[in-house]
């Protein structure tokens, strides 16, 4: 009987989760990225490597709604003064960089026999970079909100706005007499009514509907809501002829400055996470090897050629705009690729006649196996290509330096640090390794000179041999230990004052033997709880007491624990009661908390460390 029951396919489910869940990991480990993995691992479970599915493209029209969520998380950030803000990013920049490529990327089409109207075709689609593996690259690396990022999200809003005047271009290279090519124009015109449309729903309708649904304190009503106005916006999009990815993130935008906004990103957030790996999984299953083994020459080559010649043409663009030769080859590498739109276009083109069923699978292939090798030429990037050296001008290089007391690190603590030596009238010199810190810093009269205080032959340079303190002010823990062990060695009568990033970091340091260290936020953080018991009603001596009891106990279990004791510490934190089995150290959201508060409080569920 229970064989009969039908339901769910849970193998097919399990496959797929499966195989991001090794593949992903794996991946990164070895520096190679997420998306990498997931394509890699759609290859191998797909219909051409160990065929666990043969309808890869029913896969890809359910994991598309990742990109379609992540869009719309991308404009719950753009709000619309930000787009005003980014408008000549996106139609300076998006437009230069798409009119060049597209012309460069035609030209190789007709220059190796095409037609202009496939070359055209085929270039147009190439233009349109993944926006969904350029957004998980920068938000891997942390970068969509630095200007670098800004530029290349400016340029992805540019071309998803191009697949527009492209479906209409399609349709006026469509053959004569084919009856598509004036429906295309239709299309193009309901399109723009679409989007017309929405704006209108978005600014007049959505806020008082969230605050509506507000009122019912239902839960489960709100995420309901939030995906229906994603998965709405998208089909209204879609229905129109239009990419869907761009009706999530004009809702997107809408609601961007909604009092419901973060609550919206938290709803999303979830599905988004796993339909896009989704999405990825279904892009390396829709890989036709077959095509490919027919006509592999012919797919290295375009594969090969429209990369370059992209590339060029992106980097070209950059460099005209003033950006440096790095941040333009890292824009050429992460953009030189086809995208998801690449799709649409090309079945469109094959629907009025321009493509046929065998070059539109050939054109999908390069395009698939554009995206799947733009990780590892990230990679390759990293590794071939050294970071940029810093532009010295106007910048003083340390030498011969002969303050009593040396800094090494002018950021905030560092800052701060030097003011009471100052008004005492003490000699220092300071020295760091930020050239803009080193610049700002002179703007309010403070000279700093420029040095890599983990250089032996710099900190000679700086005078640390003839100083009679060095403060090591750095903010990084490995940094902090590298340059408190070359004074210590080469420099053994100089006192060592160090900045410690947390308590590891500091048990490390009075191992070495430095005169004095100080975590960097240990004493600002006890005021702080010292006031707020003020700020309860507690007598200020009574706090400053509490404040000054901790202080001791932290003292005591420092001690404890460089003679080996950390369970012996634990136990003093605690008042001394024995603690069963090994300390255990609480953790919320992927992070571990501090010893001393896991000690002193297990229940707290704070995860910052001091």
């Amino acid at each position: 009987m229970a064989a009969e029951i039908s339901g769910p396919d849970l193998f097919s489910v399990v496959v797929l989760l499966g195989a991001g869940v090794v593949a992903v990991p794996l991946f990164k480990r070895l520096g190679l990225g997420s998306v990498l993995g997931y394509l890699a691992a759609g290859i191998i479970i797909g219909p051409f490597g160990l065929k666990f599915f043969s309808d890869p493209q029913t896969i890809l029209h359910v994991a598309e709604l990742g990109v379609v969520m992540f869009l719309f998380l991308i404009g719950l950030e753009m709000q619309p003064s930000r787009l005003w803000g980014l408008r000549k990013s996106i139609f300076g920049l998006g437009a230069l960089q798409v009119g060049l490529c597209g012309l460069l990327l035609t030209g190789v089409g007709i220059g190796t026999g095409f037609p202009v109207a496939q070359s055209f075709v085929a270039g147009a689609g190439f233009v349109l970079t993944s926006t969904a593996i350029v957004m998980q690259l920068l938000q891997e690396r942390g970068e969509i909100a630095t200007p670098q990022g800004q530029r290349m999200v400016s340029i992805l809003l540019f071309e998803d706005l191009t697949i527009v005047p492209l479906l209409a271009l399609v349709a006026f290279l469509a053959p004569m007499g084919s009856s598509q090519g004036g429906l295309q124009w239709i299309n193009v015109a309901i399109g723009i009514g679409a989007i017309a449309g929405l704006v209108v729903a978005g600014k007049y309708l959505l806020n008082p509907l969230f605050g509506f649904l507000a009122q019912s304190r239902a839960r489960e009503v709100m995420t309901a809501a939030a995906l229906l106005v994603v998965l709405g916006s998208a089909l209204i999009m879609q229905v129109s002829g239009l990419s869907m990815a761009m009706g999530a993130f004009l809702a997107g935008v809408l609601l961007s400055e909604s009092t419901f906004r973060h609550q919206l990103e938290a709803d999303i957030e979830p599905f988004r996470g796993i339909l896009l790996g989704l999405f990825f999984l279904a892009v390396g299953m829709s890989l036709d090897l077959g095509v490919v083994a027919a006509n592999w020459k012919m797919v290295l080559f375009y594969v090969v050629a429209f990369k370059l010649v992209k590339g060029a043409g992106i980097f070209a663009v950059a460099r005209l705009l003033r950006s440096s030769n790095r941040e333009a080859l890292e824009r050429a590498v992460l953009m030189a690729q086809g995208g998801e739109f690449a799709f649409v276009l090309y079945a469109a083109a094959t629907a009025v006649g321009i493509l046929d069923g065998e070059a539109n699978a050939i054109l999908t292939a390069i395009i698939i196996f554009s995206m799947v090798l733009t990780p590892l030429f990230i990679v390759a990037l990293r590794f071939l290509v050294p970071k940029e050296k810093q532009d010295l001008e106007e910048v003083d290089i340390a030498d011969g330096l002969t303050g009593n007391v040396l800094i090494i690190g002018f950021g905030r603590f560092g800052q701060i640090s030097c003011q009471p030596l100052l008004i005492r009238g003490v000699d220092i010199s300071i020295i760091d390794n930020d050239v803009e810190m080193i610049q700002a810093a002179s703007q309010f009269g403070f000279k700093v000179y420029y040095g890599d205080g983990t250089r032996l032959d710099i900190l000679h340079a700086a005078g640390a041999g003839r100083a009679q303190t060095v403060l090591i002010c750095v903010d990084k823990a490995e940094t902090i230990l590298t340059i408190a062990n070359l004074i210590k060695a080469e420099f053994p009568m100089v006192q060592i004052y160090a900045r410690a990033f947390d308590r590891g970091n500091t048990i490390e340091l009075i191992k070495l033997g430095v005169d004095f260290q100080m975590r960097e936020t240990f004493e600002s953080a006890l005021i702080f709880g010292e006031n707020t018991l003020i700020g309860l009603g507690v007598d200020p001596q009574e706090a400053a007491d509490i404040t000054a009891d901790v202080r001791r106990r932290d003292a005591e279990r420092l001690d404890l624990q460089l003679a080996g004791g950390i369970r012996a510490g634990a136990d003093l934190m605690k008042g001394n009661a024995p603690v069963p089995g090994p300390l255990v150290r609480p953790r919320q959201r992927g992070r571990a908390l501090s010893d001393e508060t896991a000690s002193v409080l297990p229940s707290i569920q704070s995860a910052d460390a001091n």
